[in-house]
Order: structure tokens, then C-alpha cells, then sequence
């Protein structure tokens, strides 16, 4: 790459209709060091998230105003949105970035993965996201037949490391987050949650779509439906019991519930999975050196 200012690298594709219904569809990739040339001002047809691992530099966007990035750091750029960023001119920086689309895009804005209110994310670390987009580079090889489909997993991989780095949300450590899921299956409402935070519900909502992409009713939601779901596998509970373990005691609105947001009723979502899961269900995380097994059993 010659003893220039900058050093780059970077590939680009162009994935098939059939491709686009994965999802998400890697369009680029690239790798970026030193002080690189002003991008923009600019819009583009598509998002890319803008990885800056070292370094420092700024953004503009459509308010005109000049923000500072120091990384770690996310530039998210959105379609049709204009934008114009550059590194440090005597510093430059360390850029890692993704140019991708495709009609998950919108479930992933909605649940706080892509948030192009914020076009400048701190971020506590990039390693994760590194990773995920070394992935793409390493499938960007010239004649790969699975480029598509392995980038199209790397770019969810990416937006999921993206939020788990966020600076202001701390993922499975958020104290708001880890006490909701202590007292997820007390008869608790919304409004009584908040009042044990000291916040209104409207400030608990803000705080646990910031921290969880969902609001508090879903997130209490999707918890109370895991337990009972592991409990209609893993015990003999009447799915009355099952309905008062998770924190419903009204038994015929705990299994209308499960039924619509499940899509089959819990009786029968015990005799599908009771079929299919063997063993049974235990509260101990695997180690991933020593997965569990199950013990085939003798037949005559």
C-alpha cells in the first residue's frame, strides 16, 4: 500500500434478490488507518456503521454542527441522511466499516440496535465488533460461494456487538435491567416497578428502551414466557401452577396470553417440546468446554 499518509482496504458486493430476503446483506467492507481523506458532505442509498478503534477526528450532519469522536467510537450513517466526517489530520485514526441493507433493518431500528438519532455512539470497546467485521474480511475472499450468506450472519453479528458496546447501556450489567428479572414473576405492574426504581414509568421506560431495545412491559414479558415455557418442559406443573410460578394468577389469561404471543397453547407447546427435549430442564448454565449430553437409553 506504498508509504502513503493512509492505508486501505476494502471490497464490495452485490447480493441477489434471493440474498436480500436473509435479512440483512453485507454491500462493503473496509479496513482504514492513518489520516484518511474527508468523507462527504454526502448521502448514500443504505446504512454503514463506521468503527473507529484509535484515534480521534470528527462529524457533521445535518445540523451543521461539528461533534468531536474519540474512540472507541460508532458513526452510524443512514440513508438519505447527509453526513461528512473526517480523522484527525495529523493523527488520523483506526476505521473499521460496513456498508449493509435489507428489510430487517426496520425491526432493527425499532428494538435500538441502529439509532440514527445518534449519528455518534461512545462505545466501551470495539474488539467485538472487530471480530465480527474480521469475519467479513476473511469471506470477502475473491470466488467464495457462501460470501452472501456468511457476511449476511457476520452483519447481525455486528449490530448485535455494536449495542452490547454501547457506552451508555450496559447490557446484562444494567442494575434497572437486573432488577426487573429479579422480580419479573412478582405480581408487579409497569407503575409499581418504577416506583421500586424511585422513576416514573415513563422514566423507566426510557431507561429500559435504552438497555434493552423493548419496552418494560415486553422485557417482563419475554422473561415471564422463557420461565414458564422451561417449566411446562422440564416439570409435571398443571399449567395452572405454572401460570401462578411466573407471576399470572389468573390461569385462563396466562394461557390466552402464552397462545397469542407464542402462537400454540401451553399444553401442547408441553407435548411438542416434551418430545423434542430429552432430559429435561436445569437452572445451571453449561460450560461451554463440557456441554451437556444426553445418555442414550437402552432399548430391548
Amino acid at each position: 500500500m506504498g508509504e502513503s499518509a493512509y492505508q486501505t482496504w476494502m471490497r464490495y458486493f452485490t447480493p441477489s434478490p434471493a440474498h436480500h430476503r436473509l435479512g440483512l446483506v453485507c454491500l462493503g467492507v473496509g479496513l482504514q488507518h492513518g489520516a484518511l481523506p474527508t468523507v462527504g458532505p454526502r448521502t448514500l442509498d443504505h446504512h454503514v456503521a463506521v468503527v473507529i478503534g484509535a484515534g480521534s477526528g470528527w462529524f457533521r450532519g445535518t445540523d451543521g454542527r461539528r461533534r468531536p469522536v474519540t474512540a472507541p467510537a460508532l458513526i452510524w450513517l443512514t440513508p438519505g441522511v447527509l453526513h461528512h466526517y473526517g480523522a484527525n489530520a495529523t493523527t488520523g485514526w483506526d476505521e473499521s466499516f460496513v456498508d449493509f441493507t435489507g428489510p430487517a433493518v426496520a425491526a432493527y431500528t425499532e428494538l435500538g440496535y441502529i439509532d440514527g438519532d445518534r449519528p455518534v455512539v461512545p462505545l466501551t470497546d470495539t474488539a467485538t465488533a472487530r471480530a465480527a467485521i474480521g469475519r467479513i474480511t476473511r469471506a470477502a475472499r475473491r470466488g467464495n460461494p457462501l460470501l452472501e450468506v456468511e457476511t449476511s450472519a457476520a452483519v447481525h453479528e455486528l449490530l448485535v456487538a455494536l449495542r452490547r458496546a454501547r457506552a451508555d447501556a450496559g447490557g446484562d450489567t444494567d442494575p434497572v435491567l437486573r432488577a426487573l428479572a429479579r422480580d419479573a414473576f412478582q405480581p408487579l405492574s409497569v407503575l409499581e416497578h418504577a416506583a421500586r426504581h424511585g422513576m416514573t414509568a415513563a422514566e423507566l421506560r426510557i431507561a429500559v428502551r435504552r438497555a434493552a431495545g423493548s419496552s418494560p412491559k415486553d422485557y417482563l414479558l419475554g422473561i415471564r414466557l422463557g420461565r414458564a415455557k422451561e417449566l411446562l418442559v422440564g416439570t409435571d406443573l398443571p399449567v395452572a401452577a405454572v401460570a401462578r410460578r411466573v407471576g399470572y394468577a389468573d390461569p385462563a389469561y396466562f394461557s390466552r396470553l402464552f397462545t397469542r404471543r407464542v402462537g400454540i397453547a401451553p399444553g401442547r407447546f408441553r407435548e411438542q417440546q416434551g418430545r423434542a427435549a430429552p432430559g429435561g430442564w436445569s437452572d445451571q448454565v453449561p460450560d461451554p468446554e463440557h456441554p451437556p449430553t444426553i445418555t442414550p437409553t437402552a432399548t430391548a
